[in-house]
């Protein structure tokens, strides 16, 4: 008998949906003056949603390029993606924005990323309209409306859309996703974090992790064990309810931690490099049928270091790093079965439509020549490949590399082989390497298995419109009561079950940072920008970059899968219309100025987002305050005063602020006061007090200070005991942005990761007197 699988994926549209929220509906009852003289007729809430309403899984992987899933051809084992692949449909032409708060925020809501504001990360907003860092009332997230219909809304894993300054404890708490139409949320706000010590949040409330990394705690398994309990009491509570769950990982966004066994899954099978392997994940991917076999194997870039070049005796260091990449990058596989394991068990998984997007963007080349500490290459302090060797001996050599000791990254040369067949990687948005990331959906109720994939030519802005149609929703008008900006993307829901069938649209225009590209009816326009993500540091000519100077390129991509044959040379009329394309469209959806996203990181770093005060009062225990909104100890000219109460012989931490892979610390240890500041593992420098510090009560002050205006120059640091000189010293390198993303900063206690090697092993290292006060004030 034929399957009926083929019909019925877009649902009639429903009523009255123009509005929301929908109108309360009026009691039926009508009240007496006695229950004799009174009528009973309780009210009805009429059902909003169709009686077979699927449930919805959105999983999104994050920093993690094509090239990698054995799925799709790569050597990366995802036995996951493997079962929802054959069970379901591919897309091998499905984009993404090329960078992190980007694609979420376009991901979730159906528009374009700059015309929502998110042109740029959370973290680096700034006052231009694209870039303000903030999704806006009128473009409500696909959970708002799907709550508002009657789904039960969950998400779990990385969040990366609030504005960093509203990411306390005190909120305000409207951006934050539970503002933003999830009923539940599990996981952290910033754009990473560790895998072993993360700083968490359960919908509006910092909690820490359940267990410490020595009692096996990793993360992606926390967000699968969230994930899994919410939708077992989402059957007990909420059977007759439809849900929506969205699943972001921290993996495989650096740092890239994984307990040593995963790693210890892929030894030598990286040991000819990443040439090689692409050579290899090329063939592999046209035998699977995942690429055409025209497709041409793009070549590497000349300012990309081939693995030839490598000294021998920093090989086996490039060779552990992706080791370890690619068992972070199967553990996350293997919870994200476990998800779907859970909907098996609970009967859930037929009328499910599984949505699983290996990639926010590309594989990420932020590890630049491959690093012990990520955050290095965001802060623009130079170092070598042997300082990290050195440091990373100092740790256990090899065998550290995935542990919490480190904040390792791969070469981007890895990340490069990650994004195989195609040019570039994460932050350009210019070439596929940046933007293509294959997508998976499995709904058994109505779409049948294909093993061809659809190359129908997507963005992430078409997944919310194509989950309003299925379900019947028609894009509300109005949404507490803010009028709402039309959807960008188009659906694509036809081709679930037919391959031939259309979707998306016509025109889609990329940028990130100045990287650019314009898609239309087959072709591609394309300028790098003015940075490429492998490159350490910033370009000649940054301070005067103009995109009118920039060089396009032009690829007919239906022709030519991978961008390998630049056609501007061949058909300038054709380029220049694209051209202007792209401006039209820029225009349209506030991605002016050309590059608006460069203005803080590049050309503004001191308006990077900080708190807007010069002083602060703090009580003795005020804890786990993000480092974006804490003051900035260890980058700007300050004094801290501390009002305490010494013990005998005192121990423990006065404050910490960011973490093991980077940070600063003054600790008591047995008596004796002791600062360190912790160079990204590069550099220590430890200040200690010759003399213990007496019993008593009195006033510490720590006072940092700049020697030169250089951003990472040196810092005098004198700490002071009731006015007497305890200890001084001089930092050499200082941090000139922050240490981390997602650490924060501590009093009487190191509660995220430890940022002193000294007291690791007696971590958190709860101070044993007692912080009465602390004042901090910029100088």
């Amino acid at each position: 008998m034929a399957s009926n699988k083929t019909s019925g994926v877009v649902a009639p549209v429903l009523p009255d949906g123009g509005v929301l929220p929908f109108p309360p509906v009026p009691s039926g009852s009508v009240a007496g003056r006695t229950l004799q003289e009174s009528t009973y007729h309780p009210r009805k809430t009429p059902r909003r949603l169709h009686e077979d309403a699927p449930n919805i899984v959105i999983v999104l992987i994050d920093d993690a390029g094509p090239g990698l899933p054995s799925t799709f051809g790569g050597e990366v084992t995802t036995s996951t993606l493997d079962k929802i692949c054959a069970e379901g449909v591919s897309y091998n032409r499905f984009h993404t924005t090329a960078m992190c708060s980007p694609t979420r925020a376009s991901l979730l809501t159906g528009r374009n990323h700059h015309e929502i504001g998110n042109g740029q990360i959370a973290e680096l907003a700034n006052d231009w309209d694209g870039y303000a860092g903030k999704i806006p009332r009128s473009s409500a997230t696909v959970a708002e409306v799907l709550r508002q219909y009657g789904y039960a809304t969950s998400a779990f894993g990385k969040w990366h859309n609030t504005p960093a300054e509203e990411t306390t404890a005190a909120g305000p708490f409207d951006n934050w996703p539970t503002g933003l139409g999830f009923e539940h949320f599990y996981g952290f706000l910033a754009g990473e974090a560790s895998q072993y010590e993360p700083n968490l949040v359960r919908n509006t409330t910092v909690v820490p992790p359940p267990r410490t990394a020595e009692e096996g705690y990793h993360l992606s398994e926390d967000l699968a064990d969230e994930a899994i309990g919410w939708l077992r009491q989402h059957k007990a509570f909420n059977a007759d309810k439809p849900f929506f769950m969205y699943w972001a990982s921290g993996c495989l966004h650096g740092p890239h931690h994984i307990m040593k066994e995963w790693a210890d899954k892929y030894a030598g099978k990286f040991d000819d490099g990443w040439d090689t392997y692409r050579e290899r994940v090329h063939a592999r991917a046209k035998e699977v049928g995942w690429i055409p076999q025209d497709c041409e194997l793009t070549e590497r870039d000349p300012e990309m270091a081939d693995w030839e070049g490598i000294p021998e005796d920093e090989k086996p260091f490039q060779r552990r790093l992706m080791e370890v990449a690619a068992g972070y990058a199967e553990h996350v596989d293997v919870q994200v079965g476990r998800i779907t394991d859970e909907l098996d068990a609970l009967g859930y998984a037929d009328n499910t439509l599984f949505v699983y997007i290996w990639g926010d963007n590309g594989s990420s080349g932020e590890g630049q020549n491959g690093t012990i500490s990520e955050l290095l290459a965001q802060n623009g302090i130079p170092t070598t490949v042997r300082q990290h060797i050195d440091a990373l001996d100092e740790l256990g050599g090899l065998d550290a590399l995935g542990s919490p000791l480190v904040d390792n990254q791969y070469h981007a040369a890895w990340a490069w082989a990650g994004s195989t067949p195609y040019k570039g990687m994460k932050l350009m948005a210019s070439h596929l390497g940046g933007t293509r990331n294959p997508m998976v959906v499995r709904w058994p109720a109505k779409v049948n298995a294909d093993p061809v994939p659809r190359d129908v030519f997507l963005h992430c802005n078409d997944v919310v419109p194509t989950i309003y149609e299925i379900v019947g929703i028609a894009p509300p008008q109005t949404v507490n009561g803010e009028p709402q900006m039309p959807i960008a993307g188009a659906s694509f829901a036809e081709t679930l079950v037919d391959r031939a069938a259309s979707g998306g649209k016509p025109t889609q225009y990329f940028e990130i940072m100045g990287s650019r590209g314009i898609y239309h009816d087959g072709w591609m326009a394309s300028a790098r920008g003015p940075r490429l993500p492998w490159v350490p540091g910033l370009p000649e000519g940054m301070a005067t970059w103009t995109p009118d100077e920039d060089v396009w390129e032009l690829y007919h991509l239906d022709e030519d899968w991978s961008q390998s044959k630049d056609l501007a040379a061949d058909e300038p009329e054709r380029l220049a219309q694209m051209r202007e394309l792209f401006m039209v469209e820029a225009a349209r959806n506030a991605v002016l100025p050309v590059g608006g996203g460069l203005w803080v990181p590049v050309y503004h770093p001191e308006l990077r987002i900080a708190p807007p005060y010069r002083e602060w009062d703090f009580a003795g225990d005020m804890t786990r305050m993000p480092e974006f909104c804490a003051p900035a100890l260890g980058t700007k000219n300050n004094v801290l005063t501390m009002d305490v109460e010494f013990p005998e012989r005192a121990n423990g931490v006065l404050y910490a602020l960011g973490s093991g892979a980077g940070g600063l610390t003054c600790y008591l240890d047995k008596g004796h006061l002791v600062y360190e500041y912790n160079l990204f593992l590069m550099q220590r420098t430890t200040i200690r007090s010759d003399e213990k510090v007496p019993a008593g009560r009195a006033t510490i002050v720590v006072t940092t200070t700049h020697t030169n205006d250089h951003p990472a120059g040196p810092l005098d640091v004198d700490v002071t005991l009731d006015g007497q000189q305890l200890a001084a010293g001089t930092v050499p390198v200082s941090v000139p942005l922050l240490f981390t993303a997602n650490d924060c900063l501590d009093f009487g206690t190191c509660l995220g990761s430890p940022v002193s090697m000294e007291y690791r092993a007696k971590a958190p290292f709860p101070f044993e007197g007692k912080i009465r006060s602390v004042h901090v004030s910029y100088t």
